[in-house]
């Protein structure tokens, strides 16, 4: 039992170290190789991509294990390892709930309170859809992830290669939810499959689903950016109300508002202020836009004037 204990935590320790790294590596050339992102990646873009992914493994996963090192043994005196008894399959259900249950919220609340649209913004500004879209974040969106402090509590009250596991597993899910590659169709297709896609399609988030959470509209009975929240687990949003199951692909992506503001401000804004006048990432752009088919057309200054903010924004994103 030992060895096959070791074997196990051998197997997950290079899945957290390169094994996911390499997966990424792979699909990103399958969607080059195919010319997925049918040629919408001007340079802007390719700088938003590259430094949102860069950004939280050379700055922010430092700062996170600085957390877990120096802060929880203040904030959580001698309660290291107090859970490690817990048996390995239960401590992966503790974590993959509350890892991903908190991030459904976080990411709702993101689109439905307006002073937080902006930070989650980023995310959303691009007109493609690829595995790149995984991590393409403002960086202080990402700092704030509710979830990762929450994991970290856990992995220090010893629940640690349960969180290596689950966080193999959601990445390697999150990153096929926005990957160009339609994986999920041929259960769509085949009317054997139709039982499986149903299950499938209502536990995780598959392309279909998560696609149509980044339309640039809502129009079509397709796209669906109100709701489909769900980063592992589309389960939430069976439970809460906010899923939207059509099995097609939206035919865009993106803002329809979207001003290509440049890298730098969509990586740190509000450290950081676009230079593209009207935008909501520009210094006294408005707090937020919204111009879909379902709602009039949303404009709020800075100071939160004109119309009224939260009703406008809570009616178009629920």
């Amino acid at each position: 039992m030992e060895a096959i204990f070791d074997f196990v935590k051998k197997l997950v320790d290079n899945l957290d170290s390169f094994g996911f790294p390499f997966l990424i590596f792979f699909i990103g050339v399958l969607e080059f190789s195919f010319g997925l992102y049918k040629r919408k990646w001007p340079k802007n873009e390719r700088w938003v991509d590259v430094t949102c992914f860069a950004a939280p493994i050379l700055v922010l996963r430092p700062i996170f294990a600085y957390v877990a090192l120096h802060f929880l043994p203040v904030l959580l005196p001698g309660l290291a390892n107090v859970f490690a008894w817990v048996p390995f399959f239960w401590g992966c259900i503790i974590i993959a709930i509350a890892d991903d249950l908190t991030q459904y919220w976080y990411h709702r609340l993101h689109h439905q309170v307006p002073w937080l649209w902006r930070f989650h913004r980023t995310h959303h500004s691009a007109s493609y859809m690829g595995m790149a879209m995984a991590s393409r974040q403002n960086a202080i969106y990402t700092l704030f992830f509710s979830q990762i402090y929450l994991t970290l509590a856990l992995v220090y009250l010893g629940l640690g290669i349960p969180a290596i596991v689950v966080r193999g597993i959601k990445s390697t899910i999150t990153t096929l939810a926005h990957s160009s590659i339609p994986w999920d169709k041929p259960f769509y297709k085949y009317k054997v499959l139709h039982p499986l896609a149903w299950v499938l399609e209502r536990t995780i988030s598959t392309p279909a689903t998560h696609h149509a959470h980044h339309a640039a509209t809502a129009d079509d009975g397709v796209g669906y950016y109100k709701g489909n929240f769900g980063n592992m687990f589309f389960l939430w949003d069976i439970i809460f109300g906010t899923a939207l199951i059509s099995r097609q692909y939206p035919k865009t992506y993106g803002i329809s508002h979207y001003e290509a503001d440049p890298w730098y401000a969509q990586l740190l804004w509000p450290i950081f202020k676009s230079n593209v006048e009207g935008s909501e990432l520009a210094p006294n752009g408005p707090m937020v836009k919204l111009d879909a088919a379902d709602t009039q057309i949303v404009s709020i200054n800075a100071n939160g004037h004109g119309h009224d903010s939260n009703t406008a924004f809570a009616q178009a994103t629920q």
